[in-house]
């Protein structure tokens, strides 16, 4: 049996190709039990995500595994093969493992380090074993994978920092107001920066949000994507008054000329009132000469960029830390692995081992008369029963443990041998 992912994402395709292949949750058992038909697979599981799309299988023999998962993806997609193979990848065995636990620390994700990709780790696991797509190899590979995504967050400090221009702003937000959760923030623009200035901010702890918008139907939009959160929805014309009633502001619009400066602002705001504005806007929605006015802290992208770039070289550090990690986890795998060789053994000789105690209980409870051993049948078995687990138990402990592929398959053979073993099929 081997191990494969076939797989495309954000490196090697575009969105146009990835939205052909996405695989909504839907849509899961259908496509697991497809691939799970063909002659060659005998495990599966999808990982589905906007980024990627990444099908890992065991399957019985490498090369027409992958060529019927190709032609799955080329089906679903109706991308002819002869396009789609540019855009793939295939990972065989050892680098198939090393790459879903990369994935799973989010060492390959196009944020590096970010958080998300743990759940949809665990998701695809749980979608996995729910629709019967996991045997003992995958369901192994995905917990190992799982394990080394939290160290990975736990051991390094990767997952921390501002790395989007966006996060940043929240970051700088938290760090220059006295409680984020207190604060009334206000948002000025309801595009895809807006959005993500509200999931952050969220999870931050803010909880009094508005969003100020020309388009009240984009502002229900965002709003929508948010249903835990109770955002305030005001239009444009009611700018100036929610910004007044605001303790930090952030602009995002796509104007060609600054909509906040000097002048306006005085007038909306009482003398000396404090406010907080960061503009992620390019180009700049606030005027520079709002620095004239007092206690105005004015932010723009040239500040939130060496934020950024710090950040950035800090999990690129962390990154190298993280990937001894991995192969960490990695060889614990593959130990578990080459362990299953000892399996059969294992079981071969235990099962002799227990038909012997069987028969001599047998005769031996005979002999000692039905009322006899009526009586003291149960102290009898659990006493032989202990006494075969405790002559198996340091074998057997020593044969798994055994990491020397060649040692060990010495050792199953004599095993074999000295105890006329029935020889069964063994994981390669």
């Amino acid at each position: 049996m081997n191990i494969a992912v076939v797989g495309l994402s954000h490196k090697t395709a575009p969105v146009a190709v990835r939205e052909k292949l996405s695989i909504p949750e839907a849509k899961l058992e259908e496509a697991i039990a497809h691939i799970k038909s063909y002659p060659h697979i005998e495990e599966v599981a999808i990982l589905s995500t906007c980024n990627r799309l990444e099908i890992y299988v065991v399957t019985s023999e490498s090369e027409p595994g992958v060529r019927e998962i190709i032609q799955f993806l080329s089906e679903i997609s109706n991308i002819p093969l002869y396009q789609l193979r540019r855009h793939l990848f295939t990972l065989l065995h050892q680098d198939a493992l090393r790459h879903l636990m990369r994935v799973a620390a989010g060492l390959d994700s196009l944020v590096l380090g970010e958080g998300q990709i743990l759940a949809q780790v665990k998701t695809t696991h749980k979608n996995a074993q729910k629709y019967n797509g996991l045997g003992r190899l995958l369901d192994r590979l995905f917990k190992q994978a799982m394990t080394a995504g939290k160290r990975v967050r736990s051991e390094t400090s990767i997952g921390t920092g501002a790395v989007s221009i966006s996060s940043a702003a929240v970051e700088l937000a938290q760090i220059k107001s006295e409680d984020l959760a207190t604060a009334r923030v206000v948002i000025i623009g309801a595009g895809k920066m807006s959005q993500l200035l509200v999931k952050h901010l969220l999870a931050k702890g803010a909880a009094e949000i508005t969003i100020v918008n020309r388009s009240l139907k984009r502002s229900k939009d965002l709003a929508q994507q948010f249903p835990e959160a109770s955002l305030t929805l005001r239009p444009l014309e009611e700018m100036f008054e929610a910004i007044a009633q605001s303790d930090i502001t952030f602009t995002s619009t796509s104007a060609t000329e600054p909509i906040l400066d000097a002048q306006n602002l005085s007038t909306c705001l009482t003398q000396n009132q404090p406010l907080m504005l960061i503009d992620i806007s390019v180009p700049l929605n606030v005027h520079s000469n709002v620095k004239d006015l007092n206690n105005i802290q004015s932010y723009n992208v040239d500040d939130l960029k060496a934020v950024v770039a710090q950040n950035t070289i800090q999990r690129r550090q962390m990154a190298q830390e993280a990937e001894g990690l991995i192969e960490e986890e990695v060889a614990a795998f593959e130990v578990w692995w080459q362990s299953l060789e000892t399996v059969p053994t294992i079981s071969s000789l235990r099962n002799k081992i227990e038909g012997i105690r069987e028969q001599e209980l047998e005769k031996a409870l005979s002999r000692l008369g039905s009322e006899f051993a009526e009586k003291h049948q149960e102290v009898i078995e659990a006493l032989t029963r202990g006494i075969v687990n405790k002559i198996l138990h340091d074998p057997m402990v020593q044969l798994r443990a055994q990491q020397d592929i060649e040692a060990r398959r010495r050792a199953i053979q004599s095993l074999q041998m000295l105890f006329n073993l029935d020889q069964e099929e063994q994981y390669s």
